[in-house]
């Protein structure tokens, strides 16, 4: 019998991935596509769906391509339960109930949070991290701990990188290839610091409030105090990261732990990359990262973490192969963690 091989399908917001892995974590294809929407607009679910759709298949014929296999060598296919975005995530999963079928194979559904964690772990191979988890969709910092990736601290609105989408919005920066990367490039030509909304409440994290802070003194700044859409940006990444290291020192404080991982799509963020990096090297501690090939959402995350699962006996009837908005990192079961046993 040959190695196991793995197909990880992802479409929790707007990218679209297909990912093949094998049981040695080797990654053979993870092509991506991302739905990109006009400056000044957000992506809406039906919209986001219907890209999903058209693109699922291709992606599965080239992420096959790509890998250079067949269909009859694939041992499983991996889908995103959730948490995300109802109508894409259901594009998704009926794609991969059919193809389930269709190859007589097993299917195996995927916590999303968990598959970022799983993924940065292998590529990075930090072995019990305390994890800094910053998305479009979620902000948490974790830890294992007693089979449950345990949350420490998290954002009590909205998640760092809906917060920055939304401020690229306000200041006109367009969605391609992503506001927060062109917020990044932005930042870099600041000079000036605004002074903004702090908001840490213990361990958790706030940014509605800092949003509506900026809505309402924005023109203000450009046209009567002389600051540039470059400070703002500036200003802003300095800020929301600057909450981000807190609660994660913290964190890593409580826990006793010398390493940390980012992961999640504004772990791109060089910035982000630097603030952490500096933080774990005055505690005498790791700082551990991913690139944009596996930082953002993408196939072979739900793939390598759907193999650990399978390996571990679990599969998900076709029964209950529903999707799910709410899905919490601390609610899946890690069976396949030995580390700390």
């Amino acid at each position: 019998m040959g190695k196991l091989i793995a197909l990880g399908m992802e479409g929790s917001a707007n990218k679209i991935g297909v990912g093949i892995v094998t049981e040695d974590g080797d990654v053979l294809s993870n092509p991506r596509r991302t739905y990109i929407t006009p400056p000044g607009q957000g992506f809406l679910p039906k919209e986001t769906a219907l890209h999903h759709q058209e693109q699922v298949l291709p992606l599965v014929d080239e992420a096959l391509r790509q890998a250079k296999v067949k269909p009859s060598d694939i041992s499983f296919i991996c889908f995103t339960k959730g948490p995300g975005m109802g109508a894409p995530l259901r594009s998704v999963a009926v794609v991969a109930r059919v193809l389930a079928q269709l190859w007589g194979v097993p299917l195996v559904g995927v916590n999303h949070c968990v598959a970022h964690i799983e993924m940065a772990r292998l590529v990075t191979k930090a072995v019990d991290p305390t994890v800094l988890y910053v998305s479009g969709g979620n902000t948490q910092v974790i830890a294992y701990a007693e089979s449950r990736y345990r949350i420490f601290g998290e954002t009590i609105d909205i998640a760092v990188g809906n917060c920055l989408d939304r401020f690229a919005r306000l200041v006109g920066l367009p969605n391609d290839p992503s506001p927060g990367y062109n917020i990044e490039q932005e930042a870099k030509k600041g000079e000036k610091i605004v002074d903004l909304p702090y908001v840490v409440k213990g361990m958790d994290v706030s940014f509605s409030g800092l949003l509506s802070f900026i809505e309402a003194n924005l023109q203000k700044w450009l046209k009567e105090e002389g600051y540039t859409v470059a400070d703002i940006c500036f200003s802003v990444q300095e800020c929301l990261f600057a909450m981000l290291v807190e609660i994660t020192e913290r964190a890593m404080a409580h826990c006793g732990s010398k390493d940390v991982l980012i992961c999640g799509g504004v772990g791109c963020n060089k910035r982000l990359h630097d603030m952490v990096t500096t933080m774990a090297e005055e505690r005498n501690a790791n700082a551990y990262t991913t690139d944009e090939r596996f930082c953002i959402d993408n196939g072979a995350m739900i793939a390598w973490t759907g193999m650990v699962m399978f390996k571990e006996g679990f599969t998900t009837p076709m029964a209950d192969s529903t999707c799910t908005q709410r899905f919490r990192t601390d609610s899946v079961l890690v069976t396949w963690r030995k580390d700390k046993e």
